[in-house]
Parts: C-alpha cells; structure tokens; sequence
C-alpha cells in the first residue's frame, strides 16, 4: 500500500481531537487523532460519499 497523506477537517481546531482521513483512487481510509498510530477503518470511496451524503442530509 502506498504511504498515505493524512488530513483532519479545516472545521477543526488546531489542538483539536478528530478523525482524520486520507484518500486514494478507490478507497478512504479514517483513523482517530488521538491514537494514530492504531488501526484505521478503511472504505470503498463510493461507501465514504454515501455516508457524507447522509450526514449532510441529515444536517440540513
């Protein structure tokens, strides 16, 4: 797998703790700040844009 390049939401404070993601072609990988060195949660992008459809859907 390739290195990935992590990235937290610009929603977020600098000290703040979050998720944070890092793309590639087909997938979205999400680990937590606090802890990242630990496992992270990888999806199909067409799964991430679903659940970011939602979320967005849900806050309107």
């Amino acid at each position: 797998m390739p290195e990935l390049t992590w990235q937290k939401s610009t929603y977020s404070a600098e000290a703040a703790n979050c998720v944070e993601i890092a793309t590639t072609s087909t997938t979205v990988h999400i680990r937590d700040s606090k802890n990242p060195n630990s496992p992270h949660l990888t999806l199909r992008a067409t799964a991430w844009v679903e659940f970011l459809s939602t979320a967005r859907s849900r806050n309107a």
